[in-house]
């Protein structure tokens, strides 16, 4: 079973973004594939070097290096939405892959998440 998770939800303001990036975590740790794309203003999860300090929460960066760690097979960000937010791939943390989201992409997984 491969599992994309989207997350499409800001990084700081909401506990859905979190959420699903802590649903995919626990579905790596128990050696399910999966996958993260995110889309929208989900993007900004990505930007590298965020201090979030002045709202007093902790940087998503160090939940985005431990994917890897716990088996999570890609980081995918939607081109378009990049784009939108002003963002390209270097401006993002390490190993995003830009991707263009179409119903091709959707069904290389067994089951698309987004809370």
């Amino acid at each position: 079973m491969s599992v994309l998770v989207i997350v499409d939800r800001s990084p700081y303001g909401s506990w859905s973004g979190r959420e699903s990036m802590d649903m995919a975590l626990s579905l790596a740790a128990f050696d399910q594939p999966v996958t993260l794309l995110f889309s929208g203003v989900g993007v900004n999860w990505l930007r590298a070097g965020q201090d979030p300090a002045g709202i007093f929460q902790k940087a998503v960066e160090r939940n985005l290096a431990a994917a890897p760690i716990f088996g999570i097979g890609a980081l995918l960000a939607d081109q378009q939405s990049l784009e939108d937010f002003g963002l390209d791939a270097s401006q993002c943390v390490t190993g995003v892959m830009p991707v263009t989201v179409e119903p091709t992409l959707l069904a290389r997984f067994d089951d698309v998440v987004c809370l």
